[in-house]
């Protein structure tokens, strides 16, 4: 995440506007002094940028969503850092920067979500990923409050992604097992051919192959690998049960 190593970041930052511009170029300008530039940025730059500082700023509209900030909403920011991303000591300290700022400024969560959906309204995948990384905060520490299940459920409006995900996501977490029909989307009811058919249309739009070329950042791609494998291992389950 090399984009966060000098002031081309708050460049990007003013480049990008809104709130999440602003946010990129408040931490890394008041750390480096940089000014506006004549320079430009690709559609990738910009939407990687945008992709990190909304999901820090939203980690922190979530964690105190519930009127304070758990020890335990900390500790999952801090593995999120070290375990998902492998940021450097310099990239965790903007992180930690853009999560701070954020947790007490004047935009709200939906500021930020309603952005990062208008840049991304393209790749819907890159905004599950997102989705599920959000998801997985709010239940680290086993309980998911009724504003923090008021604005997870407003995101998937806000994102336009399938309506089903907020309770198949809430189950997979509540279940000691992942479900594989929850995983897939489907229902036990379901003939093997139909859920073939959405396995594969899944299995294709979570290809990581695809999400890359769509501009999602490297340090999440492996969220996706994982979820890719998640979808190919449901399947499995299932064509097993199906066929027995």
């Amino acid at each position: 995440m090399s984009i966060w190593n000098s002031a081309i970041g708050a460049m990007i930052g003013f480049s990008l506007g809104g709130p999440i511009g602003a946010l990129i170029g408040g931490v890394i300008g008041s750390r480096f002094g940089a000014k506006r530039a004549s320079t430009t940025f690709s559609a990738n730059q910009q939407h990687q940028a945008a992709f990190f500082a909304a999901l820090f700023a939203c980690l922190a509209k979530l964690a105190k969503a519930d009127g304070k900030v758990s020890k335990e909403e900390i500790e999952a920011v801090d593995r999120f850092i070290e375990e998902r991303f492998k940021f450097d000591s310099e990239q965790r300290r903007f992180a930690i920067e853009i999560f701070n700022r954020a947790k007490d400024d004047k935009n709200t969560y939906e500021d930020y979500a309603s952005q990062l959906s208008s840049l991304l309204g393209r790749n819907k995948n890159a905004l599950v990923v997102f989705y599920e990384l959000l998801f997985e905060l709010a239940m680290s520490d086993g309980v998911l409050h009724d504003r923090e299940k008021e604005l997870l459920e407003k995101t998937v409006h806000i994102f336009n992604i399938d309506p089903d995900i907020f309770n198949n996501l809430r189950s997979q977490f509540s279940e000691a097992t992942s479900n594989p029909y929850r995983v897939l989307g489907v229902t036990e009811d379901m003939e093997l051919e139909e859920i073939k058919n959405i396995y594969r249309r899944k299995r294709k739009e979570f290809h990581p192959d695809t999400l890359v070329s769509k501009g999602l950042p490297e340090e999440l791609i492996k969220k996706a690998r994982e979820k890719f494998i998640e979808i190919q291992e449901a399947y499995g389950a299932i064509e097993k049960k199906k066929i027995q």
